[in-house]
């Protein structure tokens, strides 16, 4: 398959869009840029959002478990936006793009000159993914501050948030309890080890939204 180097097909976006009307919570101010990247279906940010975010390291049995829930949602044609930068990160973006639903997928770096990876190559032509990023071109490199500020994002743009796993005392948890303050809906799966987020999150249910 020939190489996918990201340039002409990127559009720029206003952050006073009337697309990103809905970002909500305490972080918007800080997450949303004066100009944002897009490069794919700029209309699916119309759509109501699941964000998804995930500690770096994550259990086993919570893996498992979110591999289901995410499969679940994919079923349910919900449109999840999220980083997708771990392994089981982006084993759960490889679960989604088998769908026909809609996927946003926000890199922690610039989307200027980033060459596309094969596996995101049909469902980007298919008008499927939507890349979205709030960095400049400068910024070609992924660093932990910019991840940081990707997830913060991400939490502005989503209507609800499912987080996988939160690890103690993590900037993860740290971004969530924030969310939580903002009144955004977070979501998680029921396992011993996602303790701390089951104390203000609800439990994600196979099939429907957890209440």
């Amino acid at each position: 398959m020939p190489a996918v180097i990201l340039g002409a097909e990127i559009a720029t976006i206003s952050p006073d869009d009337t697309r990103l009307a809905g970002s909500r919570g305490p972080t918007r101010g800080h997450c949303v840029p004066s100009t944002l990247w897009a490069a794919g279906p700029v209309d699916v940010l119309d759509d109501d959002k699941t964000g998804f975010l995930c500690s770096s390291e994550c259990p086993g049995g919570v893996i498992l478990k979110t591999f289901d829930a995410i499969t679940a949602m994919r079923d349910e044609g919900r449109t999840l936006i999220g980083g997708f930068h771990s392994p089981m990160e982006w084993e759960c973006l490889g679960i989604l793009l088998r769908g026909r639903q809609r996927v946003i997928w926000v890199p922690a770096r610039s989307i200027v000159g980033m060459h596309l990876k094969p596996e995101l190559q049909p469902a980007f032509a298919a008008g499927r993914l939507l890349i979205l990023s709030p960095f400049e071109p400068k910024h070609k490199r992924i660093t932990a501050a910019l991840a940081d500020a990707r997830n913060r994002f991400i939490g502005a743009l989503a209507d609800r948030v499912f987080v996988a796993h939160a690890a103690p005392g993590s900037r993860t948890l740290a971004l969530c309890e924030d969310l939580r303050k903002g009144g955004t809906p977070l979501l998680t799966v029921d396992d011993a080890a996602n303790e701390p987020l089951l104390g203000f999150a609800a439990k994600v249910c196979l099939g429907r939204e957890g209440d």
